[in-house]
């Protein structure tokens, strides 16, 4: 266990050495390379503050029933029971508003009592209101719902029929197209990244073909030649990881600036917060991880070129 402990504190002096003899150009791919992961960190970051503000949104489904015009009210009244059945099974307050009460609501909540006054007769429908309980934002539910008001719509004397939560159902929708369309851009960028490592390691490997050669002729195993160039690549990753954790954080404080007004609007707190200590650490090592990667790739690549 200690030769392994001094075989790897000499390799990552080594790695250290290294970027001691060339620190310009190990800073100028620490740059190369945290730009590539800048864009990814960003949109984890952005899609961990907007995950929290989805979930508290309600998903309960409303759906709002409105009659005909014309329909009188025993006929609304009539609706009640079948509504019962087709609910039947469901977790549903069913409210019925008659057209009465609906215009009063609407005096008392637009401010437009002098416009309603000139209509004459009351505009509006008599209508049910039904609240479902126990829905999950998923599209088994959602399909679950459209299939009520579908059977709804087709009651007598029903002029129409709208879900007011399918805003919610469009928002999770979009996330999720954004997370893949998130992964797809990770996944595209740690490509550019294990090849800006990859080339990197290739011209230390060139740079050192002499010393890998004498070592060989000294006995040196081909793990003990490895080691330098893996924590090499690890540590390019792991230092460009950092820097564009530093950039989107001190990117975050304009960008609340920003949104602090237009939250205001909404009469919101909204602000955009860094990562917690766990998904930061876990970024740093996704980084690390992509360096070590291409630094294996380039070895074992260009080192099997040397023999």
């Amino acid at each position: 266990m200690n030769v392994w402990f001094r075989q790897h504190r000499f390799a990552l002096g080594a790695a250290f050495g290294q970027v001691r003899k060339t620190p310009g150009s190990f800073l100028f791919n620490v740059l190369v390379v945290a730009v590539a992961l800048a864009l990814p960190f960003a949109g984890v970051t952005l899609l961990e503050n907007v995950r929290p503000l989805s979930q508290e949104l309600s998903v309960d489904p409303e759906i709002s029933l409105f009659m005909k015009q014309d329909a009188t009210r025993d006929q609304a009244q009539a609706v009640d029971p079948q509504l019962q059945r087709i609910l039947a099974g469901s977790h549903a307050k069913v409210s019925f508003v008659p057209r009465e009460q609906a215009l009063e609501n609407l005096r008392a909540k637009s401010g437009l009592t002098d416009v309603l006054e000139t209509l004459g007769d009351n505009p509006l429908p008599d209508s049910y209101v039904m609240k479902l309980d126990g829905f999950a934002n998923s599209g088994a539910d959602a399909e679950r719902v459209d299939g009520l008001a579908e059977q709804m719509r087709a009651l007598p004397g029903v002029d129409s029929v709208q879900v007011d939560s399918a805003w919610v159902k469009r928002l999770a929708a979009l996330l999720n197209v954004l997370r893949m369309a998130l992964l797809l851009l990770a996944l595209t960028l740690g490509v550019v990244v294990i090849a800006v490592v990859f080339n990197t390691i290739r011209l230390q490997v060139l740079t050192q073909r002499e010393e890998i050669a004498v070592s060989k002729l000294l006995g040196a195993t081909n793990d003990f030649i490895h080691r330098p160039f893996y924590y090499t690549g690890a540590l390019l990753g792991l230092c460009a990881g950092a820097v564009a954790l530093g950039a989107v954080t001190l990117a975050l404080r304009p960008l609340n600036t920003a949104i602090a007004e237009f939250a205001r609007l909404y009469a919101s707190e909204f602000q955009l917060a860094p990562l917690p200590p766990l998904g930061l650490a876990a970024l740093l090592a996704i980084s690390a991880g992509l360096g070590l990667a291409g630094a294996m790739l380039s070895v074992q690549r260009h080192l099997a070129r040397l023999k």
